[in-house]
């Protein structure tokens, strides 16, 4: 249970902290203290739901069913409205291609680099299940790098364009 809690904090804060601005609201341009700190705080906010989430899995697993449903309550609100509020001041979602070619990025980041190393310093420090986990989490994220990859291709093939 802890090493996928760490594997899911580990991947959201490179996915949080990696944030560009695409289209921040009404082309205001925020300063880069405000960014760091918009950054920093989603970071905060999406390990926080991912901890309570798993926070709640173990107290429903454990028969206290009031406590995990608090938890999750909690988790929501930390990533549907905090988070999601700070995303939308760092203009982190834009256009459809623009969206997949960050997603691929951060994927093919993932694949390539993070993982691979991860891999690779686990079994040098004899920590053989972790690294046998991050090499299985890095084939995962290279096919989510290639679903990303047909998507953008076929973005204009099926008339979306850049919505």
């Amino acid at each position: 249970m802890k090493t996928k809690f760490t594997l899911v904090a580990i991947v959201l804060a490179v996915a949080v902290l990696s944030i560009r601005p695409t289209h921040a609201q009404n082309d205001k341009k925020l300063s880069e203290q405000t960014m760091q700190n918009l950054s920093t705080a989603m970071h905060g906010e999406a390990f926080a739901y991912a901890k309570y989430m798993a926070f709640a899995e173990h107290a429903r697993k454990s028969g206290d069913t009031a406590l995990a449903d608090l938890l999750e309550k909690t988790a929501r609100t930390e990533w549907l409205e905090h988070f999601a509020e700070e995303a939308k001041l760092a203009g982190l979602v834009g256009p459809n291609a623009d969206n997949l070619k960050d997603a691929i990025k951060g994927e093919s980041y993932e694949t390539e680099t993070m993982y691979r190393n991860f891999a690779q310093q686990a079994e040098q420090a004899g920590d053989h299940e972790a690294a046998q986990r991050f090499e299985e989490i890095r084939q995962d994220e290279a096919k989510h790098r290639d679903a990303f990859t047909a998507a953008l291709n076929n973005l204009g093939k099926k008339g979306h364009g850049d919505r």
